[in-house]
């Protein structure tokens, strides 16, 4: 790896000489690397949303691309499903190195900018790590709660002022750290009624110091500068749900936190809408919550008010034509309705009906190397469920638009090749039609392929009774 990162460095400084070697001065910004088991042939870097360049992969699974006009700050590079963030200033010669099978945990750089974003890489597992223990600290009384995750925070800053002492980052990295561990601290607080044991969330809320939420006077909801940070967005979902709570009170007194409310959910829509102007976040918003609710609801009177809701504060016609086609296939899902026929095809190229398989008690759950973690414990899961339930079938859909030998191989690889195992022949088409969203949603057929429950979860404490619900009907 050493003797790799040495010539692909060496290349890039004879790129830059080549034109005219008396010019000592290097003007533009490199960026390259390596990905092993990759998922694509290329990767793709934007910026705010805007795509810079598609760069393709070589033969070696190696690429380095040369940006000559580069705007800096944070970008964004994808591959497959997957994506990270990285801080490119001018005059940067960044490599990185990573496993797709393992994605943000196998991620490593090196080369001229290597240190800053190391270090934001790690801050990320960290926080998602920390998540954890947070939760722990979230039963706490607020006043104990708020002096652990002082001290968490402190720890965090110091570690950035011994880092800044070192290596004399750039302003724009201490400004996009420090903002990490602001965004970060205020995150948690917000997610402290929700996580908090009891039923009324409201009551939670209300009893909090005064001062509990200071932190809010200086929010900027329409920070263009950290629009793409992912700390910062986590912060304004957290953030938004815990104002929507207080203005759902406001109109039912003591009102229990429940996502799946119509009216909970239309208050946090108007708080969106109302507090946000810039179009990218607030769209952005607007379809997350609007999706996570119709992902979740039955009742297709509510889900048509919840769209037209939606519709009316959206400005992204591509969401707009998303939610709606999401709406029409969720209201028709319904229980007692036989399951719409989709094209699959196995792993020897075999095409056939879906519903064709179905002829007895059956599981239908997918998976998309995008979400490789799913992906293998979902199939673990289906192992002891296909022991536990031999009566009952288990169909296993790959949703990707990848080839089927490529796919082949990933389960393959893994040892999860076996019977029923399927690819959508049209993914485009079947996701639309069987509404999934999210990856967890699993449905449950009869043997004559009724849908029994059209959005259950295979990790759900209540999947093995629905499952005997399932074979007993």
């Amino acid at each position: 790896m050493k003797l790799y990162i040495t010539i692909l460095f060496l290349s890039f400084a004879l790129i830059s000489c080549k034109k005219n070697t008396s010019d000592v001065t290097i003007n533009h910004t490199y960026f390259g690397g390596e990905i092993i088991n990759p998922s694509t042939k290329y990767i793709v870097l934007s910026q705010n949303k805007t795509t810079i360049d598609t760069i393709y992969l070589d033969k070696n699974n190696r690429f380095s691309h040369k940006i000559k006009a580069l705007t800096a700050g944070l970008h964004t590079f994808r591959h497959g499903g997957e994506y990270q963030m990285i801080l490119l200033e001018p005059k940067d010669s960044l490599l990185l190195r990573l496993n797709t099978l393992d994605f943000d945990e196998s991620l490593v750089y090196s080369g001229k900018g290597d240190k800053k974003n190391n270090y934001l890489v790690n801050e990320f597992l960290h926080n998602e790590e920390e998540e954890k223990y947070i939760i722990q600290l979230c039963q706490l009384n607020a006043v104990t709660f708020q002096k652990h995750i002082d001290s968490l925070k402190n720890n965090k800053l110091t570690a950035l002022n011994k880092f800044n002492t070192k290596h004399h980052p750039s302003a724009l990295f201490l400004k996009i750290a420090k903002a990490n561990i602001d965004y970060f601290y205020y995150s948690s607080k917000e997610v402290y009624p929700f996580v908090h044991l009891g039923e009324n969330k409201a009551g939670i809320l209300n009893a909090l110091p005064s001062n509990f939420y200071d932190f809010r006077k200086g929010i900027d909801y329409n920070d263009t500068f950290l629009n793409e940070n992912h700390t910062y967005n986590k912060f304004l979902r957290y953030n938004l749900s815990n104002l929507s709570l207080k203005k759902h009170d406001n109109h039912e007194t003591n009102a229990c936190y429940n996502r799946e409310s119509l009216c909970y959910n239309l208050d946090r829509l108007s708080i969106i809408d109302s507090l946000i102007t810039n179009t990218n976040v607030k769209d952005d918003l607007l379809f997350h919550f609007a999706m996570g609710y119709l992902s979740q609801s039955d009742n297709a009177e509510h889900n048509d008010k919840l769209l037209e809701s939606y519709l009316n504060k959206s400005e992204s016609e591509l969401g707009k034509f998303k939610l709606t086609q999401y709406t029409k296939s969720i209201n028709f899902l319904k229980e007692g309705r036989i399951l719409p026929k989709i094209e699959v095809v196995d792993y020897y190229n075999n095409r056939q009906d879906l519903t064709a398989s179905i002829n007895t008690p059956t599981v239908l759950s997918f998976w998309s190397q995008k979400y490789f973690k799913h992906f293998k414990e979902s199939h673990y899961k289906l192992k002891e469920l296909k022991v536990k339930y031999p009566e009952v079938k288990f169909i296993t859909i790959n949703i990707d638009t990848y080839s089927v030998k490529q796919t082949r191989k990933i389960l393959q690889r893994q040892g999860f090749l076996g019977s029923n195992e399927f690819k959508l022949k049209n993914p485009a088409e079947a996701l639309g039609v069987l509404a999934i969203y999210p990856m967890t949603k699993t449905i449950l057929v009869n043997s004559d392929k009724e849908i029994i429950n059209k959005n259950t979860n295979i990790f759900s404490i209540s999947f093995e009774e629905q499952l005997l619900g399932l074979i007993n009907k």
